[in-house]
């Protein structure tokens, strides 16, 4: 849907409140009378001047009242299509059942109301406001089609003035029982309707088209006299009356909650819950609308409480229920609404229209707010839904929302529950149709943050296939489980080491837990075995997946998948596995090494050799000692006698990232050595150490001398940066994958 933004900054006034107020009564009102009229004229024609007065006073009520409670400004609250829908379709069931009175089936549809506010209350305070939000849009379409649906077909006799009761059939072909009268106001109304955009926005189309309607009307009735007779003309509205006083319509209300009973409850609850659900989220997608509007963010639950209520005022004063409505919230805003007030101006006009206006409205035709009606259910219509037939993959999609609207023709409370059951199989299907993998690579692709000498690398790229990690996401259950299993069958059986990092994983079934217990089974054919790493424990929905793990005895046990804290750890254990399986043994720690026994420094002569050593100095650092500082001066190229280091890069929140661990042979320091510019990173020893240090001033002295010296030097530390730059650049397209 698209929506036009309001200028930055445009805060309420009592002055754009009271316009705008006044622009939201224009188009609440006449939909109000319609929805009301559509409700009680099911239970017979006799009903609807009845039926336009609890439209009238929902109106004010829902006007009035929502917005004191919500405090969310810009919304405006009155009767609406669901409500009018799921009402109706009530009533005429209690009507075709024979032998219930007008007035028991007036009481049952306004306990269907107070329960359905009841039930909004509920969710308010359970906060479940943003949850409701969450029912699948293709569900939502479905449902609101249908009831499109429902009530043009229910207009379609109201508008070509056809008896009560024929059926659709029959109504269509039956010509003779058509009033061409009604037929001419209702098609007027509906071009009116249609056509008064183009012209004008200032006027809403609703009343436009409705003084159309009745402008055509009283034409008519230039020639045909007997439309200018109110009694028992069925027409037009007819007489708006109310037995008794105000406060005495209030009284009987909560009066008649004392004779409710079990079975009467039994007898609306569905269309209760249903109704509450509905009207959730009618509003709440209209506050959706309004926060881009306004550029603000409404409090769903609070809304919710006040919706609540405010149905419940409606209750009591005998008018009907409804929701935060997109017409008149739009026509509000546009109008400069945007506080609280101007949801009050707009029920408060509702009262004084009535007021003054209530004689007239009786002559409101009835084929007119037919038409109006004809216009709504065009506009609440999903009709984009048919794109879907385009897709193959958006196919399924459309199903849904076609069977959502065939079983609301059947029962509205079928529709309901047939939607939830869809949303469980849409989320089913969705997880099963993404995959859980975030990404997979082998030893060749990813690897420890270990810096391996020469000979290492070269075995682990060789046989680097021997393992893969993958990195998994999401949730993982029954629905997901088949689909992983299938991207993974390959591995399993040709790999000897799989790596799952768990660090994003959401949740685990006994399913998924059952399927790690064969693959732990598949890899161990191969005599290997099968890893966990960054266990997630105690998540925001307290799934603790160790925890639940280590009760089925898959981890924690001799015999069980292998845990480690982090990836790389992991990574690291995985690498030593297949170095030791193919001949590669660690030299004694023991000895420290000679200045020719460092890697970067082998196949130098002798006499290179000696000269170099005289520009080098040994060190010795304890276990945790400090090596160097980030940010430190310094440019001494570090050699590794014995001994383990890390490096360290200091975070802005305090704690430390590992960069990497270096070991006996290697060296560390380059980029200062090269560009003399300060550390970046910190170096730590891990073990007792002890190095060689080479500094810059003393290698150009040397390089000076040995001009051969100081290219082969520079071009092995490139070799060896160019090594480590691209294993930087596959950690960090591992990373964007993520």
């Amino acid at each position: 849907m698209a929506t036009m933004e309001l200028p930055a900054g445009s805060a309420p006034s009592r002055a754009g409140d009271l316009w705008g107020g006044l622009a939201a009564m224009l188009v609440a009102l006449p939909s109000s009378i319609a929805f009301g009229v559509l409700i009680y004229s099911a239970i017979g024609p006799e009903q609807a001047g009845a039926g336009a007065l609890a439209g009238i006073l929902g109106a004010a009520a829902l006007g009035i009242v929502a917005p004191l409670v919500s405090g969310n400004g810009g919304f405006i609250t009155a009767p609406c299509a669901p409500a009018a829908a799921i009402l109706s379709a009530l009533a005429a069931g209690f009507a075709t059942q024979g032998g219930m009175a007008p007035d028991r089936i007036i009481a049952l549809i306004g306990l269907t109301a107070l329960l359905s506010a009841l039930f909004q209350l509920v969710f308010g305070f359970a906060r479940v406001g943003r949850l409701i939000k969450f029912i699948p849009y293709q569900v939502v379409s479905g449902y609101l089609s249908g009831v499109a649906v429902i009530i043009a077909v229910g207009q379609l006799p109201k508008l070509l003035g056809v008896p009560k009761g024929t059926h659709l059939g029959a109504m269509l072909i039956s010509t003779d029982l058509w009033r061409w009268q009604g037929i001419v106001v209702g098609l007027v109304t509906i071009a009116a309707v249609l056509l008064a955009p183009k012209f004008t926005s200032k006027v809403p189309a609703a009343i436009i088209g409705l003084a159309v309607g009745v402008a055509s009307y009283f034409t008519l009735a230039l020639v045909d006299s007997s439309l200018l007779i109110i009694e028992g003309n069925k027409l037009i509205i007819g007489p708006i009356t109310a037995s008794g006083s105000f406060v005495g319509a209030v009284a009987a209300r909560a009066s008649s909650l004392l004779e409710i009973g079990p079975a009467d409850v039994s007898l609306v609850f569905s269309s209760a819950i249903t109704l509450a659900v509905l009207l959730s989220i009618d509003t709440l997608k209209t506050g959706v609308v309004l926060d881009t509007l306004v550029r603000s963010r409404h409090n769903s639950n609070r809304e919710l409480i006040g919706q609540g209520t405010a149905n419940l005022a409606s209750f009591f004063v005998g008018g009907m229920a409804g929701a935060g409505t997109m017409g008149a919230t739009l026509v509000n805003v546009t109008s400069g609404g945007r506080g609280r007030w101007s949801g009050i101006a707009e029920g408060v006009f509702v009262l004084l229209a009535y007021l003054v206006l209530g004689s007239l409205i009786a002559w409101v035709p009835i084929g007119a707010l037919a038409g109006i009606l004809l216009v709504v259910a065009f506009r609440m219509f999903d009709r984009a839904a048919f794109k879907l037939l385009r897709n193959p993959s958006t196919r399924v999609d459309f199903a849904v929302i076609l069977t959502v609207i065939a079983v609301a023709q059947v029962e509205l409370i079928a529709a309901s529950a047939v939607g939830v059951f869809l949303a469980i199989l849409l989320f089913i299907r969705d997880q099963a149709r993404s995959s859980v993998i975030v990404n997979k690579r082998d030893l060749r692709a990813v690897h420890s943050k270990r810096r391996r000498l020469l000979a290492e690398s070269e075995i682990l790229d060789e046989f680097g296939t021997e393992a893969v990690v993958v990195q998994l996401h999401g949730n993982l259950f029954f629905g997901t489980t088949d689909k992983l299993f299938s991207e993974l069958e390959a591995d399993l059986g040709r790999c000897r080491y799989v790596l799952f990092d768990m660090r994003r994983v959401q949740s685990m079934d006994f399913t998924a837990a059952h399927l790690f217990e064969q693959m732990k089974a598949r890899v161990a054919d191969n005599k290997g075995e099968l890893l966990f790493s960054s266990m997630p424990s105690g998540l925001a929905r307290s799934s603790d997946i160790e925890s639940y793990l280590s009760q089925l005895g898959l981890v924690g046990s001799g015999h069980g998948i292998r845990l480690f804290e982090t990836r790389d750890s992991a990574i690291e254990w995985i690498e030593d596995q297949i170095l030791d399986a193919h001949g590669y043994t660690e030299e004694d720690e023991g000895d420290a090494l000679d200045l020719n026994e460092i890697e970067i420094l082998s196949e130098f002569d002798d006499e290179t050799i000696r000269e170099l050593s005289s520009a080098v100095t040994t060190l010795s650092v304890p276990a945790g000692g400090t090596i160097c500082k980030h940010s430190d001066a310094g440019d001494e190229l570090f050699l590794l006698r014995r001994g383990r280091v890390s490096a360290l890069l200091p975070l802005e929140t305090g704690k430390r990232h590992h960069v990497a661990t270096f070991c006996r042979g290697d060296f560390f320091g380059e980029m200062a050595f090269i560009d003399q510019e300060p550390r970046s990173a910190s170096v730590e020893a891990v073990t007792p150490t002890e190095l060689f240090v080479l500094s810059r001033a003393r290698f150009d002295a040397v390089a000076r001398r040995y001009p051969a010296l100081g290219g082969t030097i520079f071009e092995r530390l490139a070799v060896a940066i160019s090594k480590r730059l691209r294993s930087a650049d596959t950690e960090l397209r591992v990373l964007e994958e993520r």
